[in-house]
C-alpha cells in the first residue's frame, strides 16, 4: 500500500513574548493502514489521536519548539509510545512548555525516517527558531515546512530566538532547490508548491 498525506487541523493559543494568539495548527500524517508518522503535537492530543486511530505510530516529530507545535508531545508519546523528535537549538522553546519532560531524540540535518515504505529527510531551516526543521519526501514530491515556509513566503520573524536573514537564507538553499512541483504542507494555513513561491523570498 502506498502511503499517503492526511491532514488534521487544531485550534489553541500562541504564547510567546508575553503575547497570546489564537491560531489553527496543522498536523500531518503520513503512511497506511497500518502505520503512521505524525508531524507536529499541537495544543492537545485527542485530535491527532482520533485522526491516528488504531495505527503504530512510528515518530513523533516536531518542526520547531513554539508552543503551539508541542503542546500535546508528551501526551502523545505516552498514548502511542513513540518517540519524540526534536533538534536540540529548540530545547529552550520546549522548556518554557515541558518542564519535567525531555525530547526523545535530536533531529538533525539528514536525519532520515521510514514510514509505509516511503523515506522522509530532515532539512534544518533556523530562521523562525534556531532549531525548525522540514521534512522532504521526494518519493511524493512534498515536504512538510512547519513555520519556516507558507503560502505566501517566509514564517514570521518577529519573535524572541528568530532571524529574519537567517530564515531567508535557510528557504533559498534548502527549501527552494526543491523540484518546483513539490507541494509544501505547511504548519498553518493551506498548501503551496515550491516554484509558487520563487517570486515571495527576497
Amino acid at each position: 500500500m502506498t502511503a499517503r498525506i492526511e491532514q488534521a487541523v487544531i485550534s489553541g493559543l500562541f504564547s510567546l513574548d508575553g503575547q497570546d494568539v489564537d491560531v489553527d495548527d496543522n498536523v500531518w500524517l503520513l503512511g497506511d493502514d497500518e502505520e503512521v508518522l505524525v508531524i507536529a503535537a499541537p495544543h492537545h492530543a485527542d485530535p491527532t489521536l482520533e485522526a491516528v486511530g488504531g495505527r503504530k505510530v512510528t515518530a513523533i516529530v516536531l518542526t520547531h519548539g513554539h508552543d503551539d507545535h508541542v503542546t500535546a508531545a508528551v501526551d502523545l508519546r505516552q498514548a502511542t509510545g513513540a518517540p519524540v523528535w526534536l533538534h536540540p537549538a529548540d530545547r529552550m522553546l520546549w522548556e518554557m512548555v515541558h518542564t519535567d519532560a525531555l525530547p526523545d531524540e535530536a533531529l538533525a540535518e539528514g536525519t532520515r525516517f521510514t514510514v509505509a515504505g516511503t523515506t522522509l529527510t530532515a532539512l534544518h531551516t533556523p530562521g523562525h527558531s534556531p532549531g525548525s526543521t522540514c521534512l522532504h519526501a521526494p518519493d511524493l514530491a512534498a515536504v512538510f515546512t512547519g513555520d519556516t515556509l507558507f503560502h505566501g513566503g517566509p514564517g514570521a520573524t518577529g519573535r524572541s530566538f528568530s532571524d529574519e536573514p537567517t530564515i531567508l537564507n535557510s528557504i533559498r538553499s534548502k527549501l527552494l532547490t526543491l523540484h518546483g512541483d513539490t507541494v509544501a504542507h505547511t504548519g498553518h494555513g493551506e498548501d503551496t508548491r515550491i516554484s509558487a513561491e520563487l517570486g515571495s523570498v527576497h
